[in-house]
């Protein structure tokens, strides 16, 4: 026995982009359409709505949603459900025939990419709309491409979801329309599009802060080189790499500070208002994540639930832990995007993965509102290709063929190698070793601008900015990280004027060896760098491009005691 149609009178209302957008698609009744919108938005309700539509003028018979992940197939059976919609999520390759007591199934790419043949059936026995939930995956592998556009070429209707419409690589995604621009390239074209601007001024969204922690850092190569290194100062991508890395260590002292400024800033919400807030460190690897679950079990008091794959005990964790109080979750790289955790409101990002799809995709996971002013948080690492994507949280990207390679960012070949070189035992430990890191609070970072003149741990100036309300409307926010900076300014000058004029007796002096006033002076020219960017709001990378320029030399992390004192006496006179 077939279900019964859905009811469109006990439909939920729609938002505003939702509507027009569902207008637009009926006006058109066209074969294929795209809507982008950003994580958080709603794409799952307009697509459900259209689904609703369809199968009650009979357009259609049957709905197929793909997505990325087992754990999506139930939220979207569940989804559907609520609306009249019965979805199969346990629908099995060798199943072959859909049951007929479901309006359709839910399928991942990865089982479609494995069948091809099978869904193209299923497809063709009944006139069936196709749901192609974040459809960027399907440009994932060849073998996923050619079976999502051979399983439903013969579909009636397609609509193709995404949050994030680019790629970091060249695959085709299936069924997207491409367009060739002035400049020769070809860009992805979508009938709707809702940003992240729209949806942060319709309230849909919300603010999210970027606490960016630098620190000094040190690790040993496997030639047995000692190297030491500022997040945040330009330097090679390899020693950047390195870098970050050393800072992501559980050992050394970066992590455990930045965990506890994520923690107070998870309770200063918790205490204003988000009374259920949770909080999600995003890793890299299984082991880190275990150590960074301890960690946090050590500041907290209270177990993080661990996810570290995408299986059945990981899909009924995350949702425990949406429906719970608990505090922090740890995940292996992220939570997938489309996963409905509305009450993570702080983040740390603690993963070498860099690519702009990445990053959105992770920080999409803390954007979803649920009332009027709720505000997220996410940690990272001071690293110049991290800040340049936070800044830019409200660019519009589309997928672009044939672009050259972007040469600005890191290697993600390169950190990809390192990601699988540290799932080989010991492996990671012959080429490199983490010796110690410190975290210092760099900038607040919130809509495309730098707020803050720097804040070690633990003092009350960091504390200013983790205290900041956690319900505050965007504009709100702009004005109380400008008044923040301003009290530290302030702060400062009255430091500086009450400091006696008498110059102060001279201290013995120490003896350090070469390697020790090379770090003293690092970290004095840092702190000049510093300052000259809370003057002049130039980025640190191009201060320090501009001094080498004027001096010589290599990167700080390279340069010799003599060209370090050079770029000090010169940034002096700046």
């Amino acid at each position: 026995m077939s279900p019964r149609k859905p009811d469109l009178e006990t439909f939920p209302p729609l938002r505003d982009w939702q509507r027009k957008a569902l207008v637009h698609y009926l006006r058109r009744r066209s074969e294929d359409f795209m809507a982008v919108a950003t994580p958080g938005a709603g794409k799952t309700t307009f697509a459900l709505r259209i689904a609703a539509e369809l199968l009650a003028d009979g357009t259609v018979e049957a709905v197929t949603v793909v997505c990325p992940t087992e754990h999506l197939k139930t939220q979207w059976a569940q989804a559907a459900a609520r609306v009249g919609i019965e979805l199969d999520h346990t629908f099995r390759n060798s199943d072959v025939h859909s049951s007929r007591d479901f309006h359709g199934a839910v399928l991942t790419y990865a089982q479609v990419g494995m069948a091809p043949a099978v869904h193209r059936r299923r497809t063709m026995t009944r006139s069936t709309f196709v749901i192609l939930d974040e459809i960027h995956h399907a440009g994932d592998s060849r073998t996923w491409g050619d079976g999502v556009k051979s399983a439903f070429e013969p579909a009636t209707r397609r609509l193709m979801l995404t949050g994030t419409p680019f790629r970091s690589d060249e695959n085709p995604i299936p069924f997207v329309l491409y367009e060739r621009g002035d400049d020769g390239l070809q860009r992805s074209r979508s009938d709707s599009a809702y940003g992240y601007a729209e949806a942060l001024r319709d309230g849909v969204v919300r603010p999210v802060l970027f606490m960016a922690y630098s620190g000094e850092t040190r690790w040993r190569t496997n030639a047995g080189d000692e190297l030491a290194a500022r997040l945040g100062e330009p330097m090679t991508k390899d020693l950047v790499a390195q870098a970050w890395r050393t800072a992501l260590d559980h050992r050394g002292d970066w992590m455990p500070q930045v965990m506890r400024a994520a923690d107070a800033r998870l309770s200063r919400l918790r205490e204003h208002g988000m009374t259920d807030a949770g909080g999600l460190v995003i890793a890299s690897d299984q082991q880190t994540a275990r150590a960074y679950a301890k960690l946090l079990h050590e500041i907290t008091g209270e177990p993080a639930v661990i996810v570290l794959s995408d299986d059945e005990g990981a899909s009924g964790r995350i949702a425990s832990f949406a429906n719970s109080q608990q505090r922090w979750m740890v995940a292996v790289r992220m939570v997938s995007e489309g996963v409905d955790i509305p009450r993570l409101a702080v983040g740390v990002y603690a993963t070498s993965a860099s690519t702009p799809l990445y990053f959105a995709q992770a920080i999409g996971r803390f954007v979803r509102a649920r009332r009027p002013g709720e505000t997220a948080t996410v940690f990272l690492p001071s690293v110049p290709h991290l800040l340049g994507l936070a800044s830019e949280m409200e660019a519009q990207r589309d997928h672009v063929l044939g672009a050259p390679k972007d040469k600005d960012g890191l290697d993600d070949d390169l950190l990809e190698r390192a990601q699988r070189e540290e799932k080989a035992e010991g492996e990671l430990e012959k080429q490199f070793e983490a010796l110690s890191a410190t975290a210092e609070l760099d900038q607040v970072i919130f809509d495309g601008t730098s707020f803050g003149t720097g804040a070690l741990t633990g003092t009350a100036e960091e504390e200013e900015y983790l205290g900041i309300p956690g319900l505050l409307s965007a504009d709100q926010v702009a004005v109380v990280l400008n008044k923040r900076q301003a009290d530290q300014m302030a702060a400062q000058k009255r430091r500086k004027a009450t400091e006696p004029d008498i110059p102060a007796p001279r201290p013995e002096p120490v003896s350090m060896s070469a390697g020790e006033r090379r770090n003293s002076l690092r970290r004095q020219l840092n702190t000049l760098v510093a300052a000259h960017h809370h003057r002049t709001n130039l980025p640190h990378g191009k201060i320090h491009a501009e001094l080498r320029r004027l001096c010589g030399g290599p990167p700080s992390a390279q340069a010799t005691i003599e060209q370090l004192e050079e770029r000090i006496a010169t940034i002096q006179t700046l």
